[in-house]
């Protein structure tokens, strides 16, 4: 089972310079016979309002599902592949064979999205951004309105499914990204702190076509202390 440490040292592996842990591995495919799906850390009604029931379980149970499934489809004849962390997957599947690559881009890319978002968010209530996380985003945006404003156009208009995220800088401390389908920006050698999932799968049911609706009652769901447990990591 994945702890909390592990998804903190994996999300900062995309770093190019960080060298990625060895034993235990970090998302690694069970055995090398394939990547499995992680169970939630509350309840499929833990989000509500924000998030209903039934969005997750289906998001989770199926979408997520899904993911996992078409990876170790794609990745059967590939053993060393099987046996790595899904983040170093994502980030080299170009490495891989060329009828492989889009595949794996897509599926691996499905299931570490997934795999992070579900730790991004947390029961309705929690506590907002603070300390050093906070300053960042000071300094990057002006304020914390300055960053969901930034990060909700980025993250409305997404020209059909996608991402939008939130990762540490080049040019200032935080930047914020959008890319399509499941690409992550750790192929890019990006450090994700948090993520939405705009896909229509991910809020159709309770919002519709609404998705600045969805977005701004997202933003009451986010897990801050985890965000910034992985602004601190190193």
């Amino acid at each position: 089972m994945l702890t909390r440490r592990d998804l903190l040292r994996s999300a900062t592996a995309g770093a190019a310079a960080l060298v990625l842990p060895t034993t235990p591995a970090l998302l690694r495919a069970d055995d090398a016979k394939g990547f499995t799906l992680p169970k939630l850390p509350y309840a499929f009604d833990a989000l509500e309002p924000a998030i209903d029931a039934k969005t997750m379980e289906i998001h989770h149970d199926k979408h997520h599902q899904a993911y996992v499934d078409n990876l170790n489809k794609a990745l059967a004849k590939h053993p060393d592949w099987l046996a790595k962390p899904i983040v170093e997957v994502v980030r080299d599947y170009k490495k891989l064979p060329a009828e492989l690559q889009t595949p794996v881009r897509n599926n691996g890319g499905g299931h570490l999205n997934h795999t992070w978002f579900w730790q991004m968010m947390t029961k309705p209530g929690g506590a907002g951004p603070s300390g050093e996380l906070l300053k960042a985003i000071e300094t990057s945006f002006g304020s914390l309105d300055g960053f969901k404003k930034e990060f909700t156009a980025a993250a409305t208009t997404q020209f059909g499914s996608g991402w939008a995220w939130l990762v540490k800088g080049k040019e200032k401390p935080l930047e914020v990204v959008k890319l399509p389908n499941q690409d992550n920006p750790v192929t890019d050698g990006r450090v994700v702190l948090l993520g939405v999932d705009v896909w229509e799968h991910a809020y159709y049911l309770k919002y519709q076509n609404k998705r600045a609706d969805y977005v701004a009652a997202w933003y009451g769901v986010v897990n801050w202390p985890f965000v910034a447990e992985l602004y601190a990591a190193k």
